[in-house]
């Protein structure tokens, strides 16, 4: 099996309701996401002959997710009051809505199935929240 990785980072600010801790608070992190593609064999084609995949075109696609959620907060459905969430808009505030609790493991999760439904053969997606703590999803 071959792989290669790829990474892309962005900053943005998320919090944890129901969470019984610091992380409760709203916070930020500089996320890190590295994905592992793999493939038993490699191109064929002209253009890729001897590639798993084009880098280019695999950090292509994970660089446009990454600026999506770079400088934003990104917040759980249902996680903050409505008024609250009106409120931050009118100030212009970037928000992403997702429908899982901002962890790293959800992130890892995300990242793996977005990937995967572009045509991808993702091995594992690793999300580093700080530089020491990291969470990994593969099927």
């Amino acid at each position: 099996m071959f792989t290669i990785s790829t990474e892309a980072s962005f900053d943005a600010a998320h919090f944890l309701k129901g969470y019984n801790g610091k992380c409760h608070n709203l916070h930020g992190h500089r996320w890190r996401v590295v994905v592992f593609a793999q493939k038993e064999q490699l191109c064929e084609d002209e253009q890729n002959r001897g590639m798993v995949f084009d880098f280019s075109e695999l950090k292509d696609v994970l660089k446009a997710m990454a600026d999506d959620l770079d400088h934003s907060l990104i917040y759980e459905t249902g996680s903050l009051k409505e008024k609250t969430v009106e409120a931050l808009k009118e100030e212009d505030f970037r928000m992403n809505e997702v429908p899982f609790r901002p962890t790293a493991e959800n992130f890892s999760k995300y990242f793996y199935d977005e990937i995967t439904a572009k045509g991808y053969d993702v091995r594992r997606v690793d999300v580093y929240e700080t530089p020491n703590n990291c969470a990994s999803y593969e099927a």
